[in-house]
């Protein structure tokens, strides 16, 4: 039982809309041992705020305007190599996933899932360990060892993605259009994907294009 005198974990949390940081903060309020310490509404905010406070463990959103969620691990990290950091966002894409880890988040959270997992979530980063959401775990485990698409193809289909055909595509890139129909065919291999608009479909599901 939490008393006066056991010390709670201080929570910094970072979102960009206003009602979900209310309702962050409201489920935090069901735990006697989470202090809600501080709040921002955006990247820059949020390494403001974390000099400030330097809390315990910061819920990060992961799409915000002025600076993103990795951007803004990465410039905490680089000035607070132990800071502990969950990631929430409303993808459950490993791409995504795989990029807020390597920016430094110790726990990867979807925000539908929060009063489940937001607790055990909170103790295990809290405590040097690594918490994911399930759903985004399977997904991960599920395209673990795929090959990544290169940054070239991640461009290719960047612009297959807002509607462009392959000459138009290469005209983009100054490359021939056989060179985009042999990056189309390798970015299919790769997805798994049967077409362009199935490959589309899969990277945004896998967080790898954003919408």
């Amino acid at each position: 039982m939490t008393t006066a005198a056991t010390p709670t974990i201080r929570i910094l949390v970072v979102d960009d809309h206003t009602l979900l940081r209310e309702g962050i903060n409201a489920v935090l309020s069901d735990f006697a041992d989470v202090t809600l310490v501080g709040q921002a509404r955006n990247g820059v905010e949020a390494v403001e705020q974390y000099r400030l406070l330097q809390p315990d463990v910061t819920l990060m959103d992961l799409q915000m305007p002025v600076m993103g969620g990795v951007d803004a691990m990465l410039a905490i990290r680089a000035e607070f190599p132990a800071a502990r950091l969950i990631a929430l966002t409303t993808y459950k894409g490993d791409s995504q996933a795989g990029r807020a880890l390597r920016a430094g988040a110790a726990g990867y959270l979807l925000k539908g899932s929060l009063r489940l997992d937001l607790h055990q979530a909170i103790h295990a980063v809290h405590a040097g360990r690594t918490y994911i959401s399930p759903e985004v775990a399977s997904e991960m485990s599920t395209y673990f060892g795929a090959d990544a698409l290169s940054a070239r193809e991640f461009e290719v289909l960047s612009l297959v993605a807002q509607g462009h055909a392959n000459k138009a595509v290469g005209r983009a890139l100054a490359i021939k259009d056989e060179t985009v129909k042999a990056h189309m065919s390798a970015i299919l291999a790769k997805l798994g994907a049967n077409d362009r608009t199935h490959a589309v479909t899969i990277a945004i599901r896998r967080g790898i294009l954003e919408v």
